[in-house]
């Protein structure tokens, strides 16, 4: 039972490991000691042996067991690890007796970190226990005019007069609100019997609540109950069961979710300004049929990093989309004939746009398509585009500019090191803006280049030799290896630490894409197949991209980076921008020229400040060649790049 029970907790874990990367939030447990480092404390108060709520646990103290959980507190490491041999019989303890002993905690800002007791917290919160045993001492963030610290200031003195401590508020006045809503007006007012009732209340409102979907809004369960006892005395409510509370909510429902809503309210001022609006809307959605997608993979998602994440992208568009399409996915064997096979039979089965995920289906995508003008079909590759089929690739390189900056910035000798995998079109551009960026930040920065495709491929030599502690390796995270490294990080002593990371969310990729081709449709669809050859190549503008920042960036830093980012999204720095020289000092970039996307992507040299070379095929593993072969840098551009662009 323990075995089942930690496999099934360490799928949550990766679940949500992925899941959290793929929309670019940090996939770990977040670090007390890495939040209170940038912020100022007043000092701490112990606050004694209590029960807590779990879904209040949401992060640690240090970051020495960081790796070993998700974001949800579920484990990320293999079953014949001792961890997991701690953590099952953790589970039959309390599966037996229960957990009885308390666990320590910091409480700052209405949230708890575990000082002692991690694997136990992870364990109730498998087992969906509402609280824990724990063992508090409180951290007081110095008061400010933050909103947030305001109305922490304010939860201290309810706290101060209920003990209440499983409520939370997101807008200033609430505590106060919800204490005269109560009748309280100081501790005199609220003993046990009334704790235990408020208790109950909060229990069967958040059980209506979330029946009615409002686990899905942005407000906090708090601050549905402060409107719903506005409308709905406590006194009338605070014994009703969730059935009846949930008829009641749904009375209020619109103005629950307005709650929620930050945007200003578009005001139709026109009957006939409304009326032209929705008929358009409805025109749009319902004179066209659902648009068939299909989305195909050379393996399935389950064993690959890379298919997983357009897996997730498929699921986002199946979401924000069905009034318009159905997609499906399918996995065909990595052969063209299969390929072909699957392709031909897609097309006739109406399909209208077929998405080929990876570029090895190429060949197979653009002989298909030829056949089949009717249908859209585009492949993922940095390549150019084809007349019978359109390419789509994120610009990867713009947020490499700046995990490039980053490193530049916090590494402590200007030695930084890179790892690369495949010698491939866009990958140079990758390594080159990371290199870019490390100088913009510090002049003196060199990056160490290593292929992990390479047949000696032994980075820790190279990197011990020159004493480089902070590293870049690939951005796709495989949550089940918890010891894989990704993105820029550090290690000092042995210990890693995330820096950053970049990103493609390719649900909004897909999104975009799809919206795009369907608008195009509809306006060409009479022209008998006539599409114009398209290359989707969207960076950071299109938001297909981002970047993940961890906890340990000083916000200085933290501030350029983001200076450098908005300027490119708004066009107004190009990282490819001159003057660049290659490693032999060769301007390759003047000062008033921008590389244009197509010398991008297929450049095959290195700036002057990569240590390192591209491999040749020959240099290259057995499984590497293919690919390579396949997508592999042109070496014989160098000179007639190099006078192009000058």
């Amino acid at each position: 039972m323990a075995y089942e029970d930690y496999m099934n907790a360490l799928q949550e874990g990766r679940y949500m490991f992925r899941r959290r990367t793929a929309k670019g939030h940090y996939p770990y447990l977040p670090v007390l000691d890495d939040i209170l480092s940038r912020t100022v404390t007043e000092g701490e108060v112990y606050l004694g042996t209590m029960d807590i709520p779990l879904d209040q646990v949401i992060g640690t103290c240090t970051a020495g067991r960081t790796n070993a959980f998700a974001s949800n507190f579920m484990p990320l490491l293999d079953y014949n690890s001792e961890f997991a041999m701690k953590w099952s019989k953790l589970h039959d303890a309390q599966i037996s007796e229960g957990i009885h002993d308390a666990v320590k905690v910091y409480e700052y800002m209405g949230k708890y970190y575990v000082l002692e007791g991690n694997k136990r917290v992870s364990v109730l919160k498998y087992m969906d226990c509402p609280t824990i045993f724990a063992d508090v001492t409180r951290k007081i963030p110095k008061k400010t005019h933050d909103i947030d610290v305001q109305i922490y200031y304010e939860y201290m003195d309810f706290y101060e007069i209920t003990k209440v401590n499983f409520i939370q508020m997101s807008k200033l006045g609430s505590f106060p609100s919800l204490l005269s809503s109560l009748g309280v007006t100081s501790a005199e007012d609220w003993n046990d019997d009334k704790k235990i009732d408020f208790s109950s209340f909060y229990n069967n409102f958040t059980l209506a609540y979330n029946e009615c979907g409002g686990n899905k809004l942005t407000i906090t369960v708090g601050d549905a109950l402060l409107f719903y006892i506005s409308v709905y005395p406590y006194k009338k409510v605070k014994d009703k069961l969730p059935a009846d509370i949930k008829k009641q909510l749904e009375k209020i429902w619109p103005e629950i979710v307005l709650l929620g809503e930050s945007h200003s309210v578009e005001i139709v001022m026109d009957p006939s300004d409304e009326k032209k609006f929705v008929k358009n809307m409805f025109k749009k959605i319902i004179s066209h049929a659902k648009k068939k997608v299909a989305f195909v993979y050379d393996r399935e998602p389950k064993v690959s990093d890379w298919i997983y994440a357009h897996e997730l992208g498929r699921l986002h568009l199946n979401e924000v989309m069905d009034y318009a399409i159905e997609t499906e996915s399918f996995v065909v064997e990595n052969t063209d004939s299969q390929a072909e096979k699957l392709l031909r039979k897609l097309c006739k089965e109406k399909y209208d746009i077929i998405f080929t995920v990876t570029p090895q289906l190429i060949k197979s995508s653009i002989k298909i398509a030829a056949s089949y003008p009717q249908v859209r079909i585009l492949n993922c590759s940095p390549m150019a585009s084809h007349n019978t089929v359109m390419t789509y690739y994120p610009r990867l390189y713009e947020s490499k500019l700046l995990t490039g900056m980053i490193a530049g910035m916090t590494c402590e000798n200007d030695k930084i090191g890179y790892i690369a995998d495949y010698p491939i079109n866009g990958m140079t551009a990758n390594i080159n803006a990371f290199a870019i960026g490390a100088k913009m930040a510090n002049p003196y920065a060199k990056v160490y280049l290593e292929w992990s495709t390479a047949k000696d491929y032994n980075p820790s030599k190279l990197f011990e030799k020159e004493n480089i502690n902070y590293i870049s390796t690939q951005d796709m995270i495989a949550p089940y290896d918890s010891g894989k490294d990704y993105g820029l990080y550090s290690i000092h002593d042995g210990v890693k630490s995330n820096i950053a990371m970049s990103i493609c969310n390719w649900g909004v990729f897909y999104e975009k894409l799809v919206s795009n081709i369907i608008e195009g449709t509809l306006q060409t669809e009479h022209a008998a197949g006539e599409y114009k050859a398209m290359n989707y190549y969207w960076g950071l503008s299109s938001d297909a991209i981002d970047i993940i920042y961890s906890q340990n960036i000083l916000p200085e830093n933290l501030k350029l980076v983001k200076m450098i980012k908005n300027a490119i999204k708004d066009g107004i720095f190009n990282p490819f921008s001159g003057p660049i020289h290659d490693q032999k000092g060769k301007l390759r970039v003047s000062k008033t020229d921008i590389l244009p996307p197509e010398k991008i992507i297929t450049m095959n040299w290195l700036v002057d400040n990569v240590i390192g070379r591209i491999p040749t095929l020959d240099e290259l593993t057995d499984e590497a060649k293919p690919i390579v072969e396949l997508r592999g840098i042109d070496k014989t551009l160098t000179d007639q790049s190099a006078s192009t662009i000058l």
